[in-house]
């Protein structure tokens, strides 16, 4: 720093903010280190609680269904439940896509489960309200794939 980046100010000698400032390329790997430091981080901590549910290479069951509207077309971002006939709560909490279709893995072995749709808040295209007459009842017997349709009444 030469002399004259520098000014008086009172009887101190001080940087002027021509002297102090950072360059853009310097902001720059700093957003950069920073955004790459926090994107591991998320990266390291969102796949451990999914792993634990289920091991790749593990076998498992898969319950595949679509949701209908009235008009027998498929329904779009409808929330679907399910849990196990034995459990009082909904284990799983999943949207239907815009084939109206979804799909959840579940543990192999002789177990029924019941799958159902929230409706909470959802109205058809055309203002209405939907339901559904009951919950579908699945059977899973092993690593196996069982596919139903929910299918919903105005």
């Amino acid at each position: 720093m030469t002399r004259k980046n520098w000014r008086k100010w009172g009887t101190e000698t001080i940087p002027s903010p021509a002297c102090i400032s950072v360059s853009p390329a310097r902001i720059g790997l700093r957003f950069t280190i920073v955004f790459s430091i926090g994107a591991l981080c998320f990266a390291l901590v969102v796949p451990a609680g999914q792993a634990a549910a289920q091991k790749p290479g593990q076998p498992y069951a898969l319950i595949f269904g679509t949701v209908w509207g009235p008009d027998d077309r498929p329904l779009y971002g409808v929330k679907v439940k399910i849990r196990r006939a034995d459990q009082k709560k909904a284990r799983w909490e999943l949207y239907s896509d815009h084939n109206g279709e979804f799909a959840q893995r579940v543990p192999p072995g002789p177990a029924d489960y019941l799958v159902w749709a929230d409706l909470k808040g959802y109205k058809s295209r055309a203002g209405k309200e939907l339901h559904q007459q009951s919950e579908v009842k699945v059977h899973v017997d092993k690593d196996e794939r069982q596919d139903l349709g929910l299918h919903l009444k105005q």
